[in-house]
């Protein structure tokens, strides 16, 4: 027998019969037919910033929460600028799609600094003593990687095919998975 009176009914979502904040996330990104990876990465998003909110519900949180999530990533998580980028997009996907409400242009957001990268390049002297240390398929991918500028997958995904000597040529196929 339930300790639960037939009057008050238990209910999940902020109203009878309406799904969960989370299902409704999930619908919306299914109907757009984002990536599962999106929608992934968008319900993580999404759960931190309710959480970082004490776990209240977004309907009642606005720009200055979104702003003070947002700042917390770029300053004391210290993110990178993509990862705070892919947060902004979850939580405006979440006001804009799933809630029906419009935030305004959030000036308050303190963008992530990136360091300064200097790119590292090798001698030509370097590269030729490192490959005298390489033999077989690993003298080989790092022969083509350097001398032909192939990407990594680009050089894995190669066949025999795809390398024409007549015209010194290597066939590159995009986008294959």
């Amino acid at each position: 027998m339930s300790h639960e009176s037939s009057n008050s009914p238990q209910v999940r979502g902020s109203e009878i019969g309406r799904p969960r904040l989370l299902e409704r996330v999930h619908e919306a990104i299914r109907r757009r037919y984002y990536s599962p990876r999106t929608e992934e990465a968008y319900v993580h998003w999404i759960r931190r910033y309710i959480f970082f909110n004490g776990k209240r519900h977004p309907e009642a949180l606005g720009e200055a929460e979104v702003t003070a999530f947002l700042n917390h990533l770029a300053s004391e998580r210290r993110v990178a600028a993509a990862t705070q980028n892919q947060a902004l997009s979850a939580i405006l996907f979440l006001y804009r799609d799933v809630l029906g409400r419009e935030l305004p242009w959030l000036d308050g957001v303190q963008r992530p600094t990136r360091p300064p990268r200097l790119p590292v390049v090798l001698t030509r002297a370097e590269v030729e003593r490192l490959l005298a240390q390489m033999t077989g398929t690993r003298w080989l991918i790092a022969s083509l990687l350097y001398g032909a500028g192939l990407r990594v997958m680009e050089c894995l995904r190669l066949r025999v095919k795809d390398v024409d000597l007549s015209y010194r040529q290597i066939l590159v196929r995009g986008n294959i998975r």
